[in-house]
């Protein structure tokens, strides 16, 4: 007979013994030759060494589980124990954590068990990438899920504690209205423009866990303005809405990572709202970056659209119009410039013929 006690201190209860010790029941099946009790944190095993054993390993990895994405549903408690003969469902061995999450592209669960996970063939790029370069440009239109996919994977690295901090910014970017109009002061006529951030982290992050982590700045949501002169260490650093920097901001950006950093830059170059005076660093740095071994860029497109089925049938629309105003454009300049040949033309004949004439 060998005894063996597992803390619990490090998950959250009602998700691991589950609404009336549901989840716990399926262990006890699972193990139906084993003692198994449970005191407060605590869980006591008793019973032959081998069954033991194969309890702790499951155990742990529900564990190890619970503690990298904060919810397990029955469906994945399940697989993890794998049946009483230790086989999972397909035959093979009990599944591990890296089997359950690989085969299911998620990337973190959120509030209330809600499963955020790359759903297209680009958002599953845009994370194994992310995974591989410490730099990732995400370039595609609206709606498909760019900077929601890029908050999950900081949320991800957090609670892995691949990194001790995130720090989500956006440049503070009129798109048609007056800033200087809204009511409030600074942060709250700023506070608008990084609403998208914090919608993010609201879905992946229980309320009372991301209130302490802003108040004690392990999550940041600031002004791109507000990185000029740090260096971002440790940290996972998402740019969002980077068509809206100009050359200098962008490089003023990629210039303050820091060691043991990961960056994430997104932006829609169909979405540009700088002056016309402006031009934005987005497109600069896809040209000049896109060789530099550890930087990578994933482009989307309509066909990762996750948001309602119109959203891409309007960016087609859209994008249709643009190619055809260019078309359009491109023959004015054609049509001005033979114009101007002509008329230059024209003018060296005139003054030509008048030297004669003298």
């Amino acid at each position: 007979m060998t005894e063996h006690i597992i803390n619990l201190e490090s998950v959250n209860p009602i998700e691991f013994f589950g609404v009336n010790n549901g989840k716990f029941e399926l262990v006890k099946k699972r193990f139906p030759l084993l003692k198994i009790l449970s005191r407060g944190s605590q869980i006591k095993i008793a019973g032959h060494p081998d069954e033991v054993a194969l309890a702790k390993e499951k155990i742990g990895l529900i564990i190890q589980y619970l503690e990298k994405n904060g919810h397990l549903s029955e469906d994945y408690y399940q697989t993890i124990l794998g049946d009483a003969d230790g086989l999972d469902d397909d035959g093979g061995n009990s599944a591990s954590i890296l089997d359950v999450e690989n085969n299911n592209n998620i990337i973190v669960f959120g509030n209330n068990g809600k499963v955020v996970k790359a759903k297209t063939k680009n958002q599953k790029l845009l994370v194994a990438t992310s995974e591989k370069s410490d730099i990732l440009f995400a370039i595609g239109p609206a709606g498909t899920g760019k900077t929601y996919t890029a908050v999950a994977l900081a949320v991800r690295a957090l609670k892995n504690k691949s990194v001790k901090k995130i720090i989500l910014t956006r440049p503070a970017v009129e798109a048609g209205e007056s800033l200087g109009f809204l009511p409030g002061d600074l942060k709250e006529k700023i506070d608008p423009y990084l609403r998208p951030l914090y919608d993010a982290l609201d879905d992946m992050i229980p309320p009372d866990k991301l209130s302490y982590y802003m108040a004690n700045r392990i999550i940041e949501v600031a002004p791109l303005a507000y990185m000029r002169g740090r260096t971002l260490d440790n940290s996972y650093i998402i740019l969002d809405e980077a068509q809206n920097t100009t050359d200098l901001q962008l490089k003023m950006f990629l210039t303050r990572i820091g060691p043991n950093a990961k960056a994430i830059i997104t932006g829609d170059m169909s979405q540009v709202d700088l002056p016309k005076n402006q031009k934005s660093g987005l497109a600069k740095a896809h040209r000049i970056l896109k060789n530099i071994e550890g930087i990578s860029f994933i482009e989307l497109d309509e066909e990762d659209v996750v948001r309602h089925r119109l959203v891409k049938h309007i960016i087609r629309a859209y994008d249709k119009e643009s190619v055809r105003e260019d078309e359009l454009q491109a023959k004015y300049d054609e049509e001005r410039r033979v114009r101007r040949e002509q008329q230059l033309n024209m003018n060296m004949n005139m003054n030509r013929d008048n030297e004669n004439k003298s």
